[in-house]
Protein backbone atom coordinates (compact mmCIF):
# COMPACT_ATOMS: atom_id res chain seq x y z
CA UNK A 1 0.00 0.00 0.00
CA UNK A 2 1.37 3.54 -0.76
CA UNK A 3 0.15 6.90 -0.29
CA UNK A 4 -1.47 6.92 -4.30
CA UNK A 5 -3.79 4.41 -2.78
CA UNK A 6 -5.21 6.02 0.57
CA UNK A 7 -6.04 9.21 -2.04
CA UNK A 8 -7.45 6.95 -4.62
CA UNK A 9 -9.94 5.21 -1.44
CA UNK A 10 -10.48 8.69 0.27
CA UNK A 11 -12.63 9.46 -3.43
CA UNK A 12 -15.06 6.35 -2.67
CA UNK A 13 -16.19 8.21 0.69
CA UNK A 14 -17.00 10.95 -1.08
CA UNK A 15 -13.44 13.29 -0.64
CA UNK A 16 -11.20 15.00 -2.54
CA UNK A 17 -8.32 13.30 -2.50
CA UNK A 18 -5.45 15.35 -0.94
CA UNK A 19 -1.96 16.36 -2.27
CA UNK A 20 -0.04 13.21 -1.99
CA UNK A 21 3.92 13.39 -2.11
CA UNK A 22 4.30 17.12 -1.01
CA UNK A 23 6.35 17.79 0.31
CA UNK A 24 9.55 16.00 -1.71
CA UNK A 25 11.70 15.74 1.13
CA UNK A 26 9.73 13.52 3.10
CA UNK A 27 8.58 10.03 1.90
CA UNK A 28 5.01 9.63 1.35
CA UNK A 29 3.63 12.35 2.66
CA UNK A 30 0.17 13.62 2.67
CA UNK A 31 -0.97 17.09 2.48
CA UNK A 32 -4.22 17.41 4.43
CA UNK A 33 -5.29 21.32 4.53
CA UNK A 34 -8.81 21.62 6.45
CA UNK A 35 -9.92 25.49 5.83
CA UNK A 36 -11.57 27.32 8.39
CA UNK A 37 -14.84 26.97 6.38
CA UNK A 38 -15.22 23.40 7.27
CA UNK A 39 -17.08 22.65 9.91
CA UNK A 40 -16.54 19.72 12.92
CA UNK A 41 -18.94 17.57 10.97
CA UNK A 42 -16.99 17.62 7.81
CA UNK A 43 -13.24 17.09 10.13
CA UNK A 44 -15.15 14.29 12.21
CA UNK A 45 -16.26 12.21 8.88
CA UNK A 46 -12.72 12.37 7.29
CA UNK A 47 -11.71 11.63 10.57
CA UNK A 48 -14.09 8.31 10.44
CA UNK A 49 -12.69 8.16 6.77
CA UNK A 50 -9.04 7.53 7.56
CA UNK A 51 -9.82 5.51 10.26
CA UNK A 52 -11.77 2.79 8.26
CA UNK A 53 -9.18 3.08 5.28
CA UNK A 54 -5.95 2.33 8.15
CA UNK A 55 -8.60 -0.66 9.04
CA UNK A 56 -9.27 -1.96 5.52
CA UNK A 57 -5.43 -1.42 4.75
CA UNK A 58 -4.81 -4.41 7.18
CA UNK A 59 -7.83 -6.35 6.65
CA UNK A 60 -8.31 -6.20 2.86
CA UNK A 61 -5.19 -4.08 0.99
CA UNK A 62 -6.58 -4.95 -2.09
CA UNK A 63 -9.58 -3.01 -1.82
CA UNK A 64 -7.15 -0.01 -1.41
CA UNK A 65 -4.88 -0.88 -4.86
CA UNK A 66 -8.08 -1.09 -6.68
CA UNK A 67 -9.46 2.30 -5.20
CA UNK A 68 -11.56 3.95 -6.62
CA UNK A 69 -14.25 1.44 -6.97
CA UNK A 70 -17.41 4.33 -7.37
CA UNK A 71 -15.30 6.85 -9.80
CA UNK A 72 -16.60 7.14 -13.01
CA UNK A 73 -12.90 6.55 -14.41
CA UNK A 74 -10.79 3.88 -12.03
CA UNK A 75 -6.79 4.35 -11.99
CA UNK A 76 -5.40 5.97 -14.89
CA UNK A 77 -1.52 5.43 -15.98
CA UNK A 78 -0.24 8.46 -14.88
CA UNK A 79 3.33 7.56 -15.59
CA UNK A 80 2.01 5.92 -19.39
CA UNK A 81 -0.08 9.35 -19.90
CA UNK A 82 2.95 11.66 -18.89
CA UNK A 83 5.43 10.18 -21.45
CA UNK A 84 2.70 10.19 -24.44
CA UNK A 85 2.12 13.18 -27.06
CA UNK A 86 -0.73 16.52 -26.15
CA UNK A 87 -3.57 14.66 -27.97
CA UNK A 88 -2.96 10.87 -26.24
CA UNK A 89 -2.79 12.62 -22.93
CA UNK A 90 -5.92 13.95 -23.26
CA UNK A 91 -7.09 10.77 -24.69
CA UNK A 92 -5.57 8.78 -21.42
CA UNK A 93 -6.64 11.48 -18.73
CA UNK A 94 -10.23 11.61 -20.07
CA UNK A 95 -10.94 8.02 -20.58
CA UNK A 96 -11.74 8.31 -24.07
CA UNK A 97 -10.33 5.10 -26.17
CA UNK A 98 -11.02 6.46 -29.86
CA UNK A 99 -9.92 9.56 -31.59
CA UNK A 100 -13.51 10.18 -32.70
CA UNK A 101 -14.83 10.38 -29.12
CA UNK A 102 -11.89 12.56 -27.97
CA UNK A 103 -12.21 14.85 -31.37
CA UNK A 104 -16.31 15.31 -30.36
CA UNK A 105 -15.33 16.74 -26.86
CA UNK A 106 -12.99 18.67 -27.39
CA UNK A 107 -14.94 20.33 -30.60
CA UNK A 108 -17.82 20.65 -27.95
CA UNK A 109 -16.07 22.27 -25.34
Amino acid sequence: MITLDIAKRLMDYGFHPPTIYFPLVVSGATMIEPTETECRTDLDAFIAAMKSIAEEANSNPELLNNSPRYAKLRRLDETGCGSKSLFDRLRCYAGYKSEYQLAIILKTN
